[in-house]
């Protein structure tokens, strides 16, 4: 196996981890909101836990594409770190730029294996979330999950980009359809990926592993739930790399405020003017799953895969065929 193999497959082996995270995310989220409901702003608990994530955020930002330009676009919510990676205008011609939302606590830095299919041919902005760990930064608190769709808005407008094609995975995906939903005339394609909540909750086996995390208990108890909510080993939950250094520096220095999404209506669903494209994992799905395809493709969106052999780390499971199938999908909608 090529180390350029095995870095990825440690990537990808992180990011389903990170899907386990996705779940305590939304435990603690219902949880704090009981016990202290007043709004909140995600912030740094100390400098010194700032300045250690920091250095493991540019230990993974080393392994990607540089990119081209790096902007902080001034949000009414914080400023927004979004990184740039610009085509030439005599090879991108028409082409519209593509903007990726990123899942819970993994920032721009998760789209590393998409990358180097995409950027090139057409502009690529990743973004870090307000309210989450990464460079974004926020000052004002969110009263409601549209406020998280604002200011995708607000950046968008800040980059001056008239339309794109939007991208999540995750929680990025419940964002980008939730602005797709406020915005629709920014929005010239949507892609989902592995999307939480907006399209099915939950399943109760996740709360159930997910208590075993938020309870005080033997860390080999915790390692546990993350492995079975993510769908990897202890082993590989145990393993250490530039990603989960990063992840790991985030959860333990920053206190996170993104509100939980919500579960989309029909009638919402049908409301999206623009092409709407929904991938999902068929192993260890938070999106829903055979389940939540089976909705999406009732409601008329096209195309709808389940991919064989995958779990919440979908992105980055199946990069070489999405970067062909993305590049072409947004090919066909670039108007």
């Amino acid at each position: 196996m090529s180390e350029e193999t095995k870095r990825r497959t440690r990537r990808r082996r992180v990011l389903q981890v990170l899907g386990a995270l996705v779940v305590v995310w939304l435990v603690l989220d219902k949880a704090v909101s009981v016990v202290a409901p007043a709004p909140r702003v995600g912030h740094w608990r100390s400098e010194e836990g700032l300045d250690s994530y920091r250095a493991a955020y540019d230990d993974v930002m080393a392994t990607l594409p540089a990119p081209t330009r790096t902007h902080d676009v001034a949000t009414e919510y914080g400023s927004v770190r979004v990184y740039e990676w610009a085509a030439p205008a005599d090879v991108a011609g028409g082409a519209l730029p593509v903007v990726l939302l990123p899942g819970t606590r993994s920032g721009a830095p998760m789209w590393g294996d998409n990358l180097t299919h995409w950027i090139g041919g057409r502009t690529v902005y990743a973004m870090d979330a307000i309210g989450d760990a990464g460079l974004s930064t926020q000052s004002v608190p969110f009263a409601s999950f549209d406020d998280q769709a604002a200011w995708v808005e607000q950046v968008l407008a800040g980059l001056d980009l008239a339309r794109a094609h939007m991208v999540g995975h995750s929680f990025g995906g419940a964002l980008a359809a939730t602005h797709s939903l406020r915005h629709p005339d920014r929005v010239a394609s949507l892609t989902l990926l592995e999307p939480v909540m907006v399209l099915q909750g939950l399943p109760a086996s996740t709360y159930l592993w997910s208590t075993l995390l938020v309870l005080p208990g033997p860390q080999s108890w915790k390692d546990r739930a993350l492995a079975e909510i993510g769908g990897v080993s202890v082993e590989e939950v145990q393993e250490r790399t530039p990603m989960s250094v990063m992840i790991d520096k985030g959860s333990q220095h920053y206190t996170a405020v993104t509100l939980v999404p919500r579960t989309f209506t029909d009638e919402e669903w049908r409301s999206l003017s623009m092409p709407v494209r929904v991938d999902l994992a068929d192993d260890k799905s938070l999106s829903g799953g055979q389940e939540a395809a089976d909705r999406a493709g009732a409601l008329g969106k096209d195309p709808v895969t389940v991919w064989p052999g995958t779990t919440h780390s979908l992105p980055m499971q199946v990069a070489d065929q999405l970067g062909t199938e993305l590049e072409r999908y947004w090919a066909a909608h670039d108007r």
